[in-house]
């Protein structure tokens, strides 16, 4: 599990096709960060969790399967491209950001970039049955980065990025037509699906006066 607060903008060193999938070796620049990085290790690569297979001083690999590569954006990787770097949580961290599975839902795409002094507003387009897992002032991971989202459209999402984030991720490097990797919170999945088959198999339980006999007011 991840927070989706990226720890260093690694580089792609290599991408070989190995069956169905790739081998994709990654470099990284925080040793601080990934120095006693080992084998059987997850991390997110560009919001896609990934398990080691190899490492070494300033570098580790990963193999891609085909059903990741259907649904993200890695099997586009070419030798240079950067991508946001994140080692999988520890019980004692800091949740930083939100609960990021590494799970990716779907690709989305760049559909508008509006500069807004030093922050940036970003319009994302993604495809149709995923509505039902986002709200404003919700959270995302958008190319494993934990943002919130300002507003909400059919099959598009728009998030606000601030200068730290433009600085230390690869989030400044999107334009109009770029395609990303969309993980939907989790939690908003759990509601989604609480609504569509309840425990007992009958019609949704979920209500107002549900949630009050719960607890929630």
């Amino acid at each position: 599990m991840f927070t989706g607060i990226v720890k260093d903008v690694g580089k792609v060193a290599g991408s070989t096709p190995r069956g169905g999938g790739l081998r994709l070796r990654v470099n990284y620049t925080s040793a601080a960060e990934f120095g006693d990085l080992s084998v059987d290790e997850s991390v997110s690569v560009n919001g896609a969790c990934q398990t080691v297979v190899h490492c070494g001083q300033g570098w580790f690999e990963v193999d891609t399967v085909a059903e990741t590569l259907k649904k993200t954006t890695l099997g586009s990787f070419r030798s240079g491209t950067k991508v946001n770097l994140e080692r999988a949580v520890r019980p004692m961290d800091r949740l930083g950001g939100h609960f990021v599975l590494g799970h990716v839902d779907c690709a989305g795409r760049v559909a508008r970039i509006v500069e807004a002094g030093e922050s940036r507003m970003v319009s994302i387009s993604f495809p149709t049955g995923f509505d039902a897992w986002i709200v404003p002032v919700g959270s995302i991971a958008v190319d494993g980065v934990s943002l919130t989202v300002a507003e909400v459209a059919p099959s598009l999402l728009t998030v606000a990025l601030i200068p730290y984030t433009l600085g230390n991720t690869t989030i400044a490097s999107l334009r109009e037509g770029s395609e990303v990797n969309l993980e939907f919170d989790i939690l908003g999945k759990y509601v989604a699906r609480q609504k569509q088959v309840p425990p007992d198999g009958g019609g949704s339980r979920i209500s107002e006066s549900w949630l009050t006999e719960q607890g929630f007011s």
